[in-house]
């Protein structure tokens, strides 16, 4: 993915000095005790995106366990980003079902608008406005009745130099109904709309664009994505966006920020070519802070953004250096989301892919919901969510303590004949087929009363079944 045309975003009205605190301080904010903000919940993992799909085939390279720990481990956009009206529907349908199966919500980003990025290096989009609503429209159809997170258009406000008034007014009222589609469709989509960036246009200039564009159909807006700006200036210009939509007659609009490369120095555009990047904090909806629903990596670490490499295409070094040094992720507590009444449909799943890439084409999820009723007492529980695809699979277990504290897990699972682990993240496996048991890392052995963890393989053959067996200690 291309960085969205950041060489735009430097003719800013807002100068990096007069926002920044480090990035490194965006790192270590402090998360409170209690979720903040309107979205409450786990964010749901995809275990068919490029950089799971990097570590299960390289096991013996030596940068596979740091990616496999601090980003194959975390959840992420899948970007929804080639015209395909006959088949979106489809394709959402089954990300978001795997998504509800696994009690988890997914954050969906939808680039497809018209004349996208002013066609700079992410140009595409829907071929002209009436085609981009049909397109909408099939996708709103895909998205289920339960939470989902949608980052609607990345650049489509902040950057509008290319467009004439009347485009720019075609293009606000596309939004709105776009916005408006999304949210009958599913009354518990989380929709937010672009807000650009703290070294972009001003706080008050981009409230006028999100305003002019239909924020009071949407939950809010989002910024950062695809770039390096510190949480702490995001957090302040989100909050000099919000008061400004307020005085506009438009109030109780929340943000949420794209920590996923904002950990390091925020320097040039271009991360094919810097060192001093890093991890910003991990995705969460736990953010502390009431104008704030979200933290999450809508960029996926270690995607080029073109200056060095192909736009898009995953890059090892790139995903090394940005987790190198990175701090550990926590542990994550249970999804708070409600299960599923039904069970999601078996589709092909999209072959998208973040902004000017030719996006990998990923297995059909197939993810059946856990079902192992965590402990009573002491010790922990297990469950497994599998999705198949032909000749492999990819697991996600999560490990729950009892009632009280536990330091330290091993989870058996045996295995169908002819199956075979050949990777695993966020724990350490013991044996390839047959019975395998995994063991905590060194930063998720402890967990604490009714709180979970989660550890995930990959294998070739059938996925286990939905069973497993938890030791304590």
């Amino acid at each position: 993915m291309a960085i969205l045309s950041p060489r735009h975003r430097r003719s800013a009205a807002i100068s990096v000095a007069a926002i920044a605190g480090t990035a490194a301080a965006g790192v270590c904010l402090a998360v409170g005790g209690a979720s903040a903000g309107t979205v409450s919940g786990s964010l749901y993992r995809d275990p068919s995106s490029a950089v799971v799909r990097w570590v299960a085939a390289n096991p013996g390279d030596s940068r596979a366990a740091v990616i496999r720990d601090k980003i194959a481990s975390q959840p992420q956009a899948r970007w929804f980003a080639n015209f395909n009206p006959s088949t979106v529907q489809s394709e959402v349908s089954g990300f978001v079902g795997a998504a509800n199966a696994a009690q988890q919500i997914p954050v969906l980003s939808v680039y497809e608008i018209t004349n996208r990025d002013c066609g700079g290096a992410s140009a595409g989009g829907a071929p002209d406005l009436n085609q981009y609503q049909t397109w909408v429209s099939n996708f709103a159809r895909g998205l289920g009745n339960q939470t989902v997170i949608i980052i609607l258009e990345t650049d489509s406000l902040a950057l509008q130099t290319c467009l004439s008034g009347g485009e720019i007014s075609a293009r606000n009222q596309a939004l709105t109904t776009a916005t408006q589609t999304i949210k009958s469709a599913n009354p518990n989509a989380k929709a937010y709309l672009d807000g650009g960036h703290s070294t972009w246009n001003s706080a008050g200039e981009q409230a006028n664009r999100l305003r002019a564009a239909g924020v009071q159909y949407a939950d809010g807006f989002f910024t950062n994505v695809s770039n390096f700006n510190s949480t702490s200036g995001e957090a302040n210009f989100g909050r000099a966006v919000i008061s400004a939509l307020a005085g506009m007659g438009i109030p109780g609009k929340r943000q949420v920020i794209d920590t996923s490369r904002n950990g390091g120095a925020s320097g040039d555009w271009c991360a094919d070519d810097n060192s001093d990047r890093r991890i910003g904090m991990y995705p969460t909806t736990n953010t502390g802070d009431g104008n704030i629903d979200a933290y999450l990596w809508v960029k996926p670490p270690g995607e080029a953004d073109g200056c060095r490499y192909t736009a898009g295409s995953f890059q090892p070094d790139l995903a090394y250096s940005l987790a190198n040094g990175a701090p550990n992720p926590p542990t994550t507590a249970p999804p708070t989301t409600t299960p599923p009444t039904t069970a999601p449909p078996t589709t092909t799943p999209p072959t998208t892919a973040p902004p000017t890439t030719t996006p990998p084409t990923t297995a059909p999820p197939t993810t059946a919901p856990p079902t192992t009723t965590p402990p009573t007492g002491n010790g922990c529980s297990a469950s497994v969510a599998v999705n198949q695809w032909s000749g492999g699979f990819t697991a996600s277990v999560t490990v729950t303590a009892g009632s009280a504290d536990i330091n330290g897990w091993t989870v058996t699972i045996t295995l169908p004949g002819g199956a075979a682990v050949t990777g695993a993240w966020n724990a350490q496996a013991s044996g390839s087929s047959g019975t395998v048991r995994f063991t905590n890392v060194g930063y998720n052995g402890h967990v604490g009363a009714h709180q979970s963890t989660n550890f995930g393989f990959q294998g070739t053959g059938t996925g286990p079944g939905a069973t497993a067996t938890c030791a304590a200690g």
